[in-house]
């Protein structure tokens, strides 16, 4: 594992010795195995006890975690480690196997280490007074004997060293450093005192041990999903979650503080200027790296991360939640995937996104600075907030994508959900960055030759339509948009609002006359490949016939709201009758948007139109579907029995792919592998086959990608039951 960078000079003037930040870095000045008391001098020995009694000491090896009753208890069996690992404020068991049964007399304790001695916690067994930690002694079997041992529910998080350390006369021996000893600390959901306690056991077994989910994405009207592989258990992401830590120079001692861990997690996952775990791209052009859309999840990401130290290249907003969540679950935190269907993306500091147009209708993208993105993915954790008034904990969103900085990094959050939805804005931390994400006003502007922007049309109901995430148990969507924002235009709504404001987030007021032509656009699921016919609905409401020019302008768009490319426009005119509606279909073929797409399968129809009086504009993001892998498993789906999955791909166009990439893994079955094909004909079919061998029981998952130069986002999954 890559070295985090040491800084060996800089705590002199502040502090007396170097704060400890490096968790997984053993230091060469090992405790010392006999460490005399104070007045003895560094020549004392260890002295015998008194003739009849030999001295005590822990045999060769006779210090055992008892991970088969430990991990069970503790929900961790299926973490790939050699080490134990628990979770703190709940009783965990070690064996301690001396050379003679203990007498009345003897004084032990056993002393839990994650850096150096600032850090140690020590364990008594007597009367003597030791850490906040509880120990008692569970039973006692001739030299054996059972110890049970309880951590503090805010101890740190990360990875302690056992030591047993007995007292004599003169000092305390201590035994020699063992690594079958080591102990992993985790957040504990289940302990009702730990911040991160989840009320409810269904929760707990989703937020916190699923190991695989998927990651909404698409449009409003036209929602798709993806398979993500969080792989949390997989072997060295751990390992690899600490490394993060590490790597930030976060303090040792705050490491059991939930609210700074998902702080700094928020700023190490992206690496805008910490050199922190993923490289964000959203050019479209991946040579120098991964293309986001062909990772199949954390795994394979944080390993090399972890293993070199470089920033791994490229991610966007699905990707960065994605590794965040693996992250947060690794460490016990209960964590969640949020989808933001329509989200603003505000350059300027208000509640206002403004699209601004030219005097002709089309879209002045030169002008324009702020965006609507189809969707942005964050994530939620769930804590308690000491630091707010009561009923703001709970669910707090946390966003590692990188876009505005919170106290000099790029990061976000936690912001309290309830908080947000209150409009209660004053409370730490970005909580306005994310109300505006869910909540601003769509203003269109037309900006004549001079530069004055006259706005004609604001849309309250358009950004943050729906905020989804994955049920519990099942892959079906979630809706919590209500625990983010009242019913658009309720009093509560209002209310929000209007407090929203008073903590300085700016709102459009602009008094515009009451519409009498409405237009709406409206189409079917299209699947990549097919003609899109838009369904164009004009409305009036008016006692007169009213004639509009319209005009539709086409573009390919980045999930962003980012233009890629124009496609092309389009004019029309069209008169709808008094208290009537027209309908207009337009077509876009196969052949007009096929050449222009890259990697993107959306389209952005922006509709604009002008009769006497009023001036009219409507939005249609298109999402194009692209054809699924298919997964066939085969074998006896039993534990370390040789199982098969067949990966098939039958090319639907009437044109060949080039340069087809294929990934596949699943947590607890497969690790990360990969395929190329150089071309797959028209309407051919292609089979991968590779075999594999489950580790862990239970309902398993596999996940596979195909990606080429000229066919992008291309998925498929299988689920398989593993027996013991």
């Amino acid at each position: 594992m890559s070295q985090p960078t040491r800084g060996s000079t800089t705590y002199r003037g502040r502090y007396t010795e170097p704060v400890p930040t490096s968790n997984l870095v053993n230091d060469a000045d090992d405790f010392p195995e006999f460490e005399p008391f104070e007045g003895y001098g560094s020549e004392a020995t260890p002295r015998t006890h008194a003739p009849g009694h030999g001295s005590l000491s822990v045999v060769e090896g006779g210090i055992d975690m008892c991970q088969q009753v430990n991990k069970p208890n503790h929900y961790t069996t299926d973490y790939d480690t050699p080490y134990l690992v628990v979770r703190r404020g709940q009783e965990f068991f070690v064996r301690i196997t001396f050379n003679r049964p203990l007498t009345a007399g003897d004084d032990f304790q056993i002393e839990f280490l994650i850096v150096s001695k600032g850090s140690m916690v020590v364990v008594t067994f007597g009367s003597r007074s030791g850490s906040r930690w509880a120990g008692r002694i569970v039973d006692s079997q001739g030299a054996a004997v059972t110890l049970g041992i309880t951590s503090t529910p805010d101890a740190i998080v990360g990875k302690f060293r056992t030591y047993v350390a007995i007292a004599t006369a003169s000092g305390m021996q201590r035994t020699a450093r063992d690594a079958r000893s080591d102990m992993y600390m985790l957040f504990n959901a289940w302990c009702p005192e730990d911040a991160v306690f989840y009320p409810d056991e269904a929760g707990r077994r989703e937020y916190v041990l699923n190991d695989y989910g998927v990651i909404f994405q698409g449009s409003v009207g036209s929602m798709t999903s993806r398979g993500w592989m969080f792989g949390h258990f997989e072997q060295g992401v751990l390992d690899a979650c600490i490394y993060i830590l590490d790597s930030s120079q976060m303090p040792i001692y705050n490491r059991g503080n939930i609210i700074k861990v998902v702080r700094k997690g928020s700023s190490m996952i992206n690496s805008q200027d910490d050199n922190g775990v993923l490289v964000g791209n959203w050019s479209d052009d991946y040579s120098m790296g991964v293309s986001p859309t062909m990772w199949t999840g954390s795994v394979k990401i944080l390993l090399q991360y972890a293993n070199t130290g470089v920033p791994i290249c490229f991610a966007q907003c699905w990707v960065f939640a994605g590794v965040f969540n693996t992250f947060l679950r690794c460490l016990g935190i209960p964590a969640r995937v949020i989808t933001n269907f329509s989200s603003a993306h505000d350059n300027t500091g208000n509640l206002k996104t403004d699209l601004i147009f030219k005097t002709d209708g089309t879209p002045d993208r030169r002008h324009t600075r702020d965006s609507i993105w189809n969707y942005h993915c964050w994530n939620e954790v769930y804590m308690t907030r000491p630091d707010l008034p009561p009923g703001l904990g709970g669910w707090q969103v946390v966003d590692a994508t990188p876009q505005e900085t919170s106290d000099g990094h790029y990061r976000c959050g936690p912001a309290s959900v309830m908080a947000i939805k209150e409009g209660l804005l004053c409370h730490p931390f970005d909580s306005g960055f994310v109300f505006a994400e869910v909540n601003s006003d769509v203003v269109f502007h037309k900006r004549d030759r001079y530069g004055t922007l006259t706005p004609y049309r604001v849309e309250k109901a358009l950004i943050g339509q729906a905020v989804c995430t994955k049920a519990i148990g099942s892959d079906g969507t979630h809706d919590i948009t209500h625990t983010y924002k009242y019913p658009e235009g309720s009093p509560q709504d209002n209310m929000t609002m209007s407090r929203a404001e008073e903590y300085g987030l700016e709102r459009d007021h602009s008094e515009l006359p009451e519409d009498k032509v409405t237009v709406t656009i409206n189409t079917e699921q299209v699947m990549l490949g097919q003609d899109v016919n838009l369904i164009v609905s004009f409305q009036n409401s008016g006692d007169l016939p009213k004639t509009v020019s319209a005009h539709l302008a086409t573009t390919v768009i980045f999930y962003t709201g980012v233009a890629a490319n124009q496609l092309g426009n389009k004019d029309f005119t069209v008169t709808i009758p008094a208290q009537q509606t027209e309908r207009v279909t337009l077509k876009t073929t196969v052949q007009e948007y096929l050449p222009h797409l890259g990697s993107q399968h959306c389209l952005y129809f922006v509709l604009t139109g002008q009769d006497e009086d009023q001036s009219l504009c409507a939005i249609k993001v298109v999402e194009l579907h692209a054809p699924t892998l298919n997964l066939m498993v085969s074998g006896l789906p039993q534990i370390y029995q040789e199982m098969f999955v067949n990966v098939t791909f039958t090319n639907p166009f009437n044109y060949p792919l080039y340069s087809i990439y294929m990934a596949m893994e699943g947590p607890g079955l497969m690790n990360y592998r990969t395929h190329y094909y150089s071309t797959i004909a028209p309407q051919a079919t292609i089979t991968w086959k590779e075999s594999f061998y489950p580790r862990v029981t239970g309902t398993k998952r596999l996940f596979a990608v195909l990606e080429s130069s000229n066919l992008h986002q291309v998925f498929g999954l299988a689920d398989v039951e593993i027996t013991a």
